[in-house]
């Protein structure tokens, strides 16, 4: 008997094995897709430089591309207007209909031949990324690379069970009843994402988008036009090698003027936009009368609470990542670093030589990824996205210094000594700063360690919460049971433990924030669901079998009240009451059933 036993467990394993070792066996083959390598984002690439001062963005129709780092042009493309736009929408639809019911494997093989795409293109990737935005590949790397193969992973892997149909208990009553929720596509759809990352925010919503089975209009920042267009190059190839209508993804690129002939559209289902918080109201107001939902993720101000005892110099170089990291322009980056009073000191010691040895300059600088001259390959810093908010960031840090604020590092623009058309702000360092300063409450969205103090635990979480905003925050302590105390009071979306930021690199987690954040998830299980519509249905188990029908004693016409009730007060006891009243209740409803 024993022998039969193993035997049958022997089986069972092998069985098990022979399905995990041939699992890939059924997806579905990933094509090869034509590179995307435009001569704009290969190493030594020289444009023709800008007019000084530079031309606007967009200007009759067109838009003009422009290297922030360099000021080379890179191009001029055509923008979007409203008839553009409404064809756009009608050949998303159309095209919606060949995916609405396209099978898991199908899903999966776009999501594995995009990702093929950006593992064997990274680096061309990352350099037409630093183009359009000025950051440097490292940069890109971080916050361009990791981060989408860290969203296709998860979505291959997860996506399925979490949109795949639900079966959910029910009660006494429904215990003839399945109840099931099916999660449909809403059709189409639309994200309005910022300039800051702009291979990673136009192929994050895309991967959700067409992996639950919507069409997706994209429209980027004017800023990022022509990376953009690379990309949804790109995204185009991998539909059509994977048989899907190019028409599934749009790209919209168009003046701030015509924006809302994407968001007032009532074809759409949903709208996830990032970005500002004014234009992010704009976006909700726009969203509004056609009741077109709406996901915002708005600005922040990030607080990372230094605890007392925290070893700042191990964490000097997670600071400073978390600070300069594409020159301040992440919407999760640390805005202010809230210190014990009497750690100030050794914290500014920690970074403020770092700080002033920081090197700006342009991708084109660097070796490998650049023009491979002699004495290259020294950037830590890439440029601002533009000058137009230098001198509000000159003007803050000024009132800052004469409310009290030391001023020890930067705090103003610089002229590059190679690239003197180039946007770049210096990376600076302000200390001693208050809640009551403007430059405490405000987005920055630039290179500005800001040291504030406190003298006990309470008053930082205090400074910590007293701003509009509430995205992404840290906590950097010793103790973890004291980093967990003070993370449950921070108002936030995200709180990180001893890091920053790396919680983005899950994409289980919902990612977005509460206050003048914004609201809603993108990312994790509740960003695939945002972007379906749950549909509830019930049936019988044993179908044609097993029916409900309405009992005798409360049919219409009703025969006897007084029964009736007696009827439906036992069947509420006996469906919910405690064991007693279930007894009870079952009593009443046969008494009242004869």
């Amino acid at each position: 008997m024993s022998y039969a036993v193993e035997g049958c467990v022997a089986t069972v394993l092998a069985v098990l094995a022979a399905a995990w070792l041939f699992r890939p066996w059924r997806e579905l083959a990933v094509p090869t897709i034509e590179r995307v390598d435009p001569e704009q984002a290969r190493p030594g690439w020289q444009g023709k430089l800008r007019p000084d001062p530079a031309p606007p963005v967009v200007a009759e129709g067109r838009i003009f591309c422009m290297d922030p780092a360099t000021g080379f042009v890179i191009d001029t493309l055509e923008a979007d207007t409203p008839l553009t736009i409404h064809a756009k929408i009608t050949a998303a639809a159309e095209a919606q209909s060949a995916l609405r019911t396209a099978s898991w494997p199908k899903r999966r093989q776009f999501l594995r031949t995009l990702r093929a795409w950006v593992m064997r293109d990274m680096e061309t990737l990352a350099r037409i990324a630093c183009r359009d935005t000025g950051k440097t590949a490292i940069d890109a790397a971080f916050g361009e690379l990791l981060t989408t193969c860290a969203k296709l992973n998860w979505t291959l892997s997860n996506g399925e069970k979490v949109l795949r149909s639900e079966t959910r208990s029910g009660n006494l009553l429904l215990a003839h009843k399945r109840c099931t929720v099916v999660h449909e596509p809403l059709g189409v759809v639309a994200a309005c994402v910022s300039w800051n990352y702009p291979v990673h925010n136009m192929l994050g919503p895309i991967i959700s988008a067409v992996f639950a089975g919507n069409a997706i209009l994209v429209k980027c920042s004017e800023h990022v036009a022509w990376t953009s267009q690379q990309i949804i190059l790109g995204v185009h190839r991998c539909l059509a090698a994977c048989g899907l209508p190019t028409e599934l993804v749009q790209l919209v690129v168009c003046a701030p003027e015509h924006a809302e002939s994407l968001t007032r559209d009532p074809r759409l289902a949903h709208i996830t936009f990032i970005g500002s918080d004014r234009v992010g109201r704009a976006v909700a107001l726009a969203a509004a009368p056609q009741l077109t939902a709406t996901t915002l993720e708005l600005g922040g101000k990030d607080p990372a609470v230094i605890l007392p005892g925290t070893d700042l110099a191990f964490f000097g170089s997670m600071f400073m990542r978390a600070c300069f990291q594409a020159m301040g322009q992440n919407c999760i980056g640390i805005e202010r670093f809230i210190v014990p009073r009497n750690q100030t000191d050794a914290l500014v010691n920690v970074v403020r030589d770092r700080i002033a040895a920081l090197r700006c300059g342009s991708t084109l600088d660097e070796t490998r990824f650049g023009t491979h001259r002699p004495g290259a390959d020294a950037v830590d810093c890439g440029a601002m996205i533009s000058d137009a908010r230098f001198a509000e960031l000159e003007a803050l840090i000024d009132d800052a210094v004469q409310h009290g604020a030391r001023l020890v590092l930067g705090g103003h623009r610089m002229r590059h000594g190679r690239w003197p058309l180039g946007y770049y702000f210096a990376p600076t360092l302000l200390t001693h700063v208050t809640p009551a300063m403007k430059i405490a409450q405000e987005e920055l969205f630039a290179p500005v360690f800001l040291v504030m103090s406190y003298d006990t635990v309470d008053e930082a979480v205090g400074i910590a919460n007293s701003t509009p905003y509430g995205l992404g925050s840290s906590v950097f302590g010793p103790s973890r049971t004291t980093c967990h105390e003070v993370a449950a009071r921070l108002e936030c979306g995200m709180v990180n433990i001893n890091d920053f930021g790396i919680s983005y690199l899950n994409q289980g987690l919902p990612f977005g924030g509460c206050k003048d954040s914004g609201y809603g998830r993108f990312a994790g299980p509740e960003g695939l669901l945002g972007l379906t519509r749950p549909k509830a249905m019930t049936e019988d188990w044993a179908f044609g079998i097993v029916q409900t029908s309405i009992p005798p004693v409360v049919d219409y016409p009703v025969r006897d009240t007084a029964k009736s009730w007696t009827f439906l007060h036992g069947l509420v006891r006996l469906a919910f009451g405690t064991p007693i009243e279930r007894v009870r209740g079952m009593l009443g409803v046969l008494r009242a059933s004869m």
